[in-house]
């Protein structure tokens, strides 16, 4: 079937390309937003991957199955845009809110959320290649993409296809036209930036699981009540709290709870609609007001640990649309 596709397609037969590729783009769509952080570009590499494999189709040799052939246009698309792209400027102020002082000045400022409706069936799914490490629920996790923005871009790609994708070294040196050395080397340096995440990952409970579910319920009911005492409660000593593309980070009981005190007064309240980004849970939050139209005020997505929420990270509001959620909702009185 995959040869009579290829033959039809070779001939020009544009309905045979898409059939042919279409069961890889979910599952390129997701390689590319690890690479490069951000769904919207994400979205772009994948649509410049299959113009380019439509536009090189008669040179595709079938030495490779189309599944590797797709791979390797698009993390060749992707480092091409990761050495083209200006460093985005990073926003400075929160509107309507006067942040206390943070504890730190983040590296990774440029971050979007992934929808999980957005990601391949069996995304949460064992390795897909026997060299693989990771399984496929953590390498969608916020922390290791996070991670993965900190690396030099082509260490970036050779994780990703070695270790999330396990493809062999010597396929990941045909890839990225270069040396098994050369890829082991930089597998090497690539393992050891990012081998904390994993055991941090380790300790999270399942999706929808009764102790995931639990400990949701008691984190909105403190957030929706804007308890800061109850919310730190939840949190683990080492907690993060971050605000891409704001580059400030709270870290730790204390400065997290000085946060939260300054978005919870004067008096003002959130109601939250429920979403999943990254594998993890993950609200809507909206400004409720009196008897009137309860505002946006962005994606927060929740990483736990245990019984424990060890990460806290908000997106802006121009990411809800990607989950199906509005600008507003209607007012509650």
């Amino acid at each position: 079937m995959t040869a009579e596709l290829i033959g039809r397609a070779r001939a020009g037969d544009g309905e045979a390309f898409r059939e042919l590729t279409e069961p890889y783009r979910r599952e390129l769509l997701t390689h590319c937003y690890r690479m490069l952080g951000s769904f919207q570009d994400a979205e772009d590499a994948v649509q410049d991957t299959l113009v380019s494999a439509w536009q090189s189709l008669s040179g595709f040799e079938e030495r490779a199955s189309v599944r590797t052939w797709l791979y390797r246009i698009a993390t060749n698309r992707c480092l091409d845009m990761l050495r083209a792209h200006k460093r985005r400027p990073a926003q400075t102020t929160v509107p309507g809110f006067d942040p206390p002082a943070p504890s730190r000045i983040g590296e990774v400022v440029w971050l979007e959320p992934y929808p999980d409706d957005a990601l391949p069936e069996g995304a949460i799914a064992p390795p897909l290649g026997p060299e693989a490490r990771y399984e496929q629920r953590e390498a969608i996790s916020l922390a290791f993409v996070t991670a993965l923005q900190l690396l030099p871009p082509r260490q970036r790609a050779v994780l990703i296809l070695r270790e999330v994708l396990g493809y062999h070294a010597t396929e990941v040196a045909a890839m990225l036209d270069t040396t098994t050395e050369s890829v082991t080397s930089a597998l090497k340096r690539a393992r050891a930036a990012v081998q904390r995440v994993a055991a941090q990952h380790a300790a999270a409970p399942a999706p929808n699981s009764p102790a995931e579910r639990a400990l949701v319920a008691r984190f909105v009911r403190a957030y929706e009540a804007g308890d800061v005492d109850a919310l730190v409660e939840l949190l683990t000593a080492d907690v993060v709290v971050s605000m891409p593309p704001i580059p400030l980070e709270y870290h730790g009981l204390a400065d997290v709870a000085a946060f939260y005190t300054a978005v919870f007064g004067p008096g003002r309240r959130y109601d939250l609609v429920p979403t999943r980004a990254n594998g993890q849970p993950a609200f809507g939050a909206y400004v409720r007001t009196s008897c009137g139209i309860r505002r946006a005020g962005g994606l927060l997505v929740v990483t736990l640990d245990g019984d424990r929420i060890a990460a806290l990270t908000r997106f802006d509001n121009s990411v809800l649309s990607r989950f199906g959620l509005p600008q507003s909702l209607p007012e509650r009185c």
